[in-house]
């Protein structure tokens, strides 16, 4: 198939979906959560493929939801004459058919095991994105957080409260501390962080060794973890998540945070938002991720 915002691949039983559009950063506009989710339809109907990698092209996995010039890709789904409809936003956002975070969690849904390759940016909803797939591997100076924390948004798939512990997800939630790949990984929240330099060929490796696994076992396996947690409350947390998403998106200080987004560029709110803490753009430059690290298709 030919998408716009991703790309898609087989080789032998590993397919690979890549988020396209580097120039952005990846940054999620429509239709990529509509072409993500088939995307993954694709490797699961394939009956050659034991195996699915996630990775983002260019310097980075992802930057989150596109608010660069406002937020107005997702109008026809959440307002009504110009205006925020709260009716219109709480439906679209926690339907199972129509919600983007519920077009990532495909990756969840599929019955084969997927690996999530980041590198550089993963922040905000792609954070919350990273985390529905099942097993996830970053470079060591990646950055994963969620700066909405702060301002503008709430936990979408929720899965930073279900891969760490109440203290650390406690933390985290309320400060929206940014995390390197290595720091990821010392707390559980990823799976395992490598140098840029070995990350593809980590994945690669641990994607081969699933593929030597009968395809009936990984399915088994992953079926059980998955429904373990879901008995934890996940598909309620997805509902609760996107809902006060919503409300946070529309406050007077997240209204005037967009506002100045589009027309003063984000780097002048991200300025504000994140200069106290010292951390995402605002960090030294040794703490951000090394922007010669790109993911050539």
């Amino acid at each position: 198939m030919d998408f716009e915002t991703v790309l898609y691949d087989v080789d032998g039983a590993i397919a690979t979906v890549t988020l396209n559009r580097p120039e952005r950063l990846n940054t999620i506009v429509p239709p990529m959560p509509d072409e993500f989710e088939q995307a993954i339809r694709l490797a699961t109907g394939d009956n050659s493929v034991k195996v699915i990698v996630v990775r983002g092209a260019g310097r980075a996995f992802c930057g989150g939801y596109d608010f660069g010039g406002g937020f107005n890709h997702w109008d026809d789904h959440i307002t009504t004459d110009g205006e925020w409809d709260a009716g219109k936003d709480f439906a679209w956002a926690t339907g199972r058919l129509t919600a983007p975070t519920q077009k990532f969690m495909s990756m969840w849904h599929t019955h084969k095991p997927v690996i999530v390759q980041v590198h550089g940016w993963c922040v905000g909803g792609a954070s919350d994105t990273a985390l529905c797939g099942d097993l996830v591997i970053a470079s060591e100076d990646a950055q994963i957080g969620t700066p909405y924390s702060r301002m503008w948004g709430s936990y979408l798939s929720g899965m930073w409260l279900y891969r760490l512990g109440l203290t650390k997800a406690k933390e985290y939630a309320l400060t929206g501390k940014a995390l390197s790949g290595r720091e990821a990984a010392d707390i559980g929240l990823i799976n395992e962080a490598v140098p840029f330099e070995r990350l593809e060929e980590t994945v690669r490796e641990r994607a081969e060794e699933l593929a030597s696994i009968p395809a009936s076992q990984l399915a088994a396996m992953k079926l059980v973890v998955n429904h373990a947690f879901e008995n934890m409350g996940i598909s309620s947390t997805q509902v609760l998540g996107p809902i006060l998403d919503g409300l946070m998106r529309n406050t007077p200080e997240a209204l005037e945070f967009v506002e100045r987004a589009a027309t003063e560029g984000v780097r002048a709110v991200t300025e504000d938002r994140d200069g106290p803490f010292g951390d995402y753009s605002q960090a030294p430059s040794g703490q951000q991720p090394d922007p010669s690290h790109v993911i050539v298709p």
